[in-house]
């Protein structure tokens, strides 16, 4: 196989996402797709848990998302799959009508 055809695996990394707790990283680019981990609403300039809000909740968890993203020269926009899990079902439509969720029809 010649050398061209070796992908590199480019670790992402983004002070604008909080730092990633062990051993993984917030996110991966290998050629052109970004992969990335979970998040939690975690504030990453104060480091806080951002809770009791749902819409403040998401909001958090989608912007870090996005961060990384950007860090690995994506955005959530050019998302092909995204998985979230609820703890409860009265939150969908807070979440189903998020305006940064892309929207797969545009």
């Amino acid at each position: 196989m010649s050398r061209k055809n070796i992908l590199i695996k480019e670790v992402i990394s983004t002070k604008n996402s909080p730092e990633a707790i062990g051993t993984y990283s917030q996110g991966i680019r290998i050629g052109n797709l970004v992969y990335t981990s979970g998040q939690i609403p975690l504030d990453p300039q104060t480091g806080n848990l951002i809770s009791g809000n749902i819409k403040a909740e998401i909001r958090q968890v989608l912007d870090n998302l996005d961060a990384v993203l950007k860090g690995g020269g994506s955005s959530l926009h050019s998302t092909v799959k995204l998985s979230v899990f609820l703890t409860d079902l009265d939150y969908f439509s807070d979440l189903n009508c998020w305006e940064k969720i892309p929207i797969l029809l545009m």
